[in-house]
């Protein structure tokens, strides 16, 4: 679906950040704005490159018209966020807030078959690191706003852009932000969440509005010996005794769960689904005990994230020497926790699963908020189906709960309901967010661009 001199954007590979004139139009911006994004290296370290690209942003919004003193880009640590105000004409009116980061995962070249940061589209796919995660996401709102400004058009609302710099990390500037706007904003459309699915044929298969999100958790796991000679074996070895307790937690499984939101989402996706797979949610949406549903979905990577809280061990360390017995062995354990359920309960049940008095459990969680999912407004529901369907007629709508954290976390911790509302479709063999050879196909630029100018509209005006 793409349109008649767009073809001609696509051959244009920039993968440097210079300056240049806006396109010819929102679509071809918005693929412009999403090569150069790319090519930042906007990841938390040495070398981070998130402030430049924050200045580049807010270049592009004050050539725009915006007031420069309206856009405010400010360094936190290696980092920086952006924060854009776009006056309404009725300043009671409760603020839209539209949220995004700028940030990426660490994507290292020599494991990739293209460099990350340079932003390749071959076979009708942007290439490279944030193509998913959200660049492309970033640069639709951003060209969109951009588009709707110079058109002349006049919010009766405040829309604020709150654009985060370490989402993927310590989500300090995301707090911080939620901050900034806590008592003046209606809602947040968080871009970063939600989305559509194609079918493997390429056929859209529906869009999800994330309305609530997992709780994120690290629990590390910590075992100490007296160690010694590796020539004279001990009975208790560190690594070995955290290894076991490892082993016990890989193979538990938390009791599922069901909320209103996500037996909404199993009720209206199972007809979507294989024969097996859409027994299975229709199932555990009626009985979230059913054990031949259960084995069902937590086979299947896609869904196992929605029936219930996850743990799995993502990092692992021991010893201090080839030739002696380790001192001390330590793990990570990432937790994915189900709305409503504490943290503290989840680290509980895990020290009884591992039932070893010697592994001692502590919460290194950072930047994580528990949150209640938000409601389903009206307002927003429909305002989402509209500017869908003005791209992808009949698409169906569902209400969703993201498996991972983002910036809503931050907003709802301050009593703002957020929802995820992407409007990029792609398919599940094609999601490699945080992965590598990243990539998004491109014909959702002019759609996205349709879907903002559409949804931003109908909740600014």
């Amino acid at each position: 679906m793409k349109k008649i001199g767009f073809a001609a954007t696509l051959s244009i590979l920039l993968a440097g950040a210079a300056h240049a004139a806006p396109a010819s139009n929102a679509a071809d911006n918005a693929l412009e704005i999403t090569k150069r994004a790319i090519a930042f290296r906007s990841v938390q370290g040495p070398g981070n490159q998130t402030p430049q690209l924050a200045a580049y942003l807010k270049q592009l919004f004050v050539e725009a018209g915006f007031p420069a003193a309206d856009v405010t880009v400010e360094p936190v640590d290696d980092t920086a966020y952006l924060l854009l105000r776009w006056r309404g004409t009725d300043p009671k009116a409760k603020a839209l807030v539209i949220s995004g980061h700028m940030d990426v995962v660490e994507a290292k070249p020599a494991d990739w078959q293209r460099d990350p940061f340079t932003p390749v589209i071959e076979n009708g796919y942007i290439f490279g690191r944030g193509a998913t995660d959200m660049k492309m996401d970033l640069a639709l709102v951003t060209a969109t706003v951009i588009d709707m400004k110079r058109a002349g058009y006049k919010p009766r609302r405040d829309i604020v852009l709150a654009f985060s710099g370490d989402e993927e990390t310590t989500m300090k500037t995301s707090a911080m932000l939620a901050g900034k706007v806590k008592g003046a904003a209606e809602m947040v459309l968080n871009v970063d969440g939600g989305g559509g699915l194609l079918s493997e044929s390429g056929k859209p298969e529906y869009l999800s509005i994330s309305a609530a999100e997992k709780t994120y958790a690290d629990f590390q796991l910590t075992v100490t010996n007296p160690g010694g000679h590796s020539s004279a074996p001990r009975k208790v070895n560190a690594i070995v005794e955290l290894s076991k307790g490892l082993v016990k937690i890989d193979g538990y499984r938390f009791t599922p769960q069901i909320s209103p939101i996500t037996k909404a989402y199993f009720e209206g996706v199972a007809p979507l689904q294989t024969p097996d797979v859409g027994a299975a949610m229709k199932a555990f949406a009626a009985n979230p005990a059913d054990q031949q549903a259960i084995e069902t979905l937590a086979a299947n990577p896609a869904y196992v994230g929605q029936i219930g809280t996850t743990c799995v061990p993502t990092m692992v360390s021991g010893g201090h020497a080839l030739n002696a017995l380790p001192q001390r062995a330590t793990a990570n354990i990432n937790c994915r926790i189900f709305p409503g359920v504490k943290p503290a309960a989840v680290m509980a049940e895990l020290e009884k699963v591992a039932g070893d008095s010697g592994i001692k459990f502590s919460d290194v969680t950072e930047g994580s908020n528990p949150t209640d999912a938000s409601p389903l407004r009206p307002d927003l529901v429909n305002a989402v189906t509209k500017a869908i369907h003005l791209v992808r007629p009949g698409v169906p709508v569902f209400p969703s709960m993201s498996a991972g954290a983002s910036d809503s976390m931050h907003f709802r911790a301050v009593g703002i309901p957020s929802y995820g509302i992407s409007p990029i479709f792609i398919k599940e063999s094609d999601e490699f967010s945080h992965g590598l050879n990243e990539r998004t196909p491109v014909d959702n630029v002019p759609l996205g661009v349709t879907y903002f100018r559409s949804l931003l509209t109908d909740l600014s005006k």
